[in-house]
């Protein structure tokens, strides 16, 4: 299934992608489930696979994508975490895995444009590979943490690099407005069983960036899992991005900034099946960005 949160007629939805468009899930059924994070905590998504059988489907025109989960208790990414990417930043393999939190108001939904701060111009493009907690979980080992997943998506970790190097704790670069996206929907796991067999691709106007099998993770899924549901409890729809390949635009010569007008796609393809497909956004300045930065 591909689960994804969206807005119709001016009202927050939910539903499956069809496909030409979306079933968006009955007033009925959301009177129950206000959400798409109450259904993962209600494993109802057989529930509302049913009840959007005999929905008619609604034209992707329609609709304006929210971030796939709106408004998770926690999202939390895990930096440097593809091999050839630490390499790229001059770094050592570590020994645990490098984490930052990431706010819910910092992320879009698919289509709707990104925005580049005007206090910067070091605005970073970063493709990841996100998961959303379907059960809870606590303290759970490696080889059980799949069971805890309700599936995957794209995540654009856009990065105000200067202001994320204010100091060694990466929140200030990663929380600006808007700088990030999540989506356009969820694929279950039942279509995505391994998430170690995915290629992500990140373009900018059409040219290549970055491109990695998600194999070359330093932390695979699982135990990222398990490290962070030792130290916190996870709750169906929290989100977890696992990191970024080689490719990004600070250790480009000369940098690649991201300024406006620049479309920005993350691609997750999957050799043994249909993958999750593209996230897609436009840069737009917010508001005036100041002469002397541009």
């Amino acid at each position: 299934m591909r689960l994804a949160s969206f807005i119709l007629d001016g009202r927050p939805a939910y539903g499956l992608a069809a496909d030409a468009g979306l079933r968006p899930a009955p007033d009925a059924f959301r009177a129950r489930h206000p959400t798409l994070a109450a259904v993962l905590a209600a494993s109802a998504t057989a529930e509302l696979a049913a009840a959007v059988a005999a929905v008619p489907v609604v034209p992707l025109d329609r609709v304006r994508f929210l971030p796939v989960i709106p408004a998770p208790g926690k999202v939390i990414c895990v930096g440097v975490n593809y091999l050839a990417h630490i390499r790229e930043m001059g770094r050592e393999p570590p020994a645990y895995p490098t984490l930052f939190t990431r706010y819910p108001d910092s992320l879009v939904g698919h289509g709707e444009p990104i925005r580049r701060p005007r206090e910067s111009v070091r605005y970073d493009y970063e493709g990841e590979l996100a998961l959303v907690i379907g059960r809870p979980a606590r303290r759970v080992a490696a080889a059980d943490a799949l069971d805890h997943v309700a599936g995957f998506t794209a995540f654009l970790d856009g990065s105000v690099r200067d202001w994320q190097n204010h100091t060694s704790q990466f929140i200030p670069g990663k929380n600006f407005p808007a700088t990030g996206a999540c989506g356009p929907w969820l694929v279950t796991r039942d279509e995505l069983p391994d998430p170690a067999r995915l290629r992500i691709e990140t373009r900018i106007n059409g040219a290549v960036m970055q491109s990695a099998p998600t194999s070359d993770l330093c932390f695979d899924v699982p135990r990222i899992v398990e490290y962070i549901s030792t130290f916190t409890a996870l709750a169906p729809g929290d989100i977890i991005a696992t990191g970024t390949p080689s490719g990004v635009g600070f250790a480009r010569t000369p940098p690649r900034w991201l300024v406006a007008g620049d479309v920005v796609e993350v691609t997750l393809s999957d050799v043994e099946g249909p993958g999750i497909g593209t996230l897609r956004n436009v840069v737009v300045d917010d508001a005036a960005t100041p002469d002397a930065l541009r």
